[in-house]
């Protein structure tokens, strides 16, 4: 049988024999038999596992999926969104999403979705809750299916996905795909640049102390708090002292349709939701212009 009948015929073997098949092949080829006597060869043969010993997994994707307006979803999160067979995402005590809500014209109906409940209360820790669900994704993923967990703004800043993930990334391969933070975003809708050149930039939440959220205030050139809701009363008197209230630019649910932005000074403590921010923005351009002047 010629050399390249030999190949042939090789090519209709299981891959786990071709290369021994074709070490033999080469060698009845390379040396006739009359010179065969006294050649030692070593074919190095792999190890082939059994389909059952594999341990195949699915991926964990952590997708933010910004601050509210669906068209800032990025390309690649919603590529991965819509491939995910099962797609999880946190709610609260009534069973609304927001992180839901922003996708929904992009689920199928084919998808498995999966609602979380984190319980964002001072008195109750969330931790046993994502002990819980990181367990059910667990589950999926060890099933060899994807898991797409949704986060609103981004994944990586102040998000619930940043719990699953110290739980699940050490055991299945994982991905994070960034996405607008709200603080972005609302700089963007109210027109006002955060830094510029050296600017020291800092985000502080609203459920710091007085004193805290004083002294932080009073080195940061530019500035956000966030996570004001019944806190806001501590919050515009800490700016009040400052002198920063007149800096101050305060917005409700940033980019969604509901968004709302009113004067510091107007707002009414009880009503502040937790989606809010106040930007406190630099004041490098102002400088610089009374510099020129």
């Amino acid at each position: 049988m010629q050399f390249r009948d030999c190949a042939a015929a090789v090519m209709g073997l299981p891959k786990s024999e071709r290369r021994l098949k074709r070490c033999r092949i080469r060698l009845n080829h390379l040396f006739p038999a009359s010179h065969r006597e006294g050649v030692i060869i070593f074919v190095l043969q792999p190890i082939v596992q059994p389909a059952s010993s594999l341990q195949l997994s699915g991926r964990l994707y952590g997708l933010g999926v910004g601050p509210g307006d669906p068209e800032l979803l990025t390309l690649k999160a919603l590529r991965i969104l819509q491939a995910a067979p099962i797609v999880a995402y946190p709610v609260l005590d009534n069973g609304k999403s927001l992180a839901r809500s922003i996708v929904a014209e992009y689920l199928s109906a084919d998808q498995i979705e999966i609602p979380m409940y984190f319980p964002f209360k001072p008195d109750q820790s969330a931790q046993p809750f994502y002990d819980k669900a990181a367990e059910t994704l667990a589950e999926h993923l060890s099933a060899a299916q994807d898991v797409a967990v949704l986060c609103e703004g981004d994944p990586f800043f102040y998000g619930t996905f940043m719990y699953l993930f110290t739980r699940l990334s050490e055991r299945f391969t994982t991905e994070v795909v960034p996405g607008v933070s709200s603080i972005m975003a609302s700089a963007s809708v109210m027109g006002a640049p955060l830094t510029y050149r050296n600017d020291a930039f800092m985000v502080l939440p609203g459920i710091l102390p007085a004193e805290v959220l004083a002294e932080r205030l009073k080195v940061a050139d530019a500035a956000v708090i966030i996570k004001i809701g019944r806190h806001f009363s501590k919050v515009q008197e800490v700016l009040n002292q400052l002198g920063l209230a007149a800096r101050a630019l305060y917005i409700e649910r940033a980019t969604m349709q509901n968004q709302r932005i009113v004067p510091l000074k107007e707002i009414e403590s009880d009503t502040v939701p937790y989606f809010s921010l106040i930007l406190i923005p630099s004041q490098w351009e102002q400088i610089s212009n009374s510099s020129v002047d």
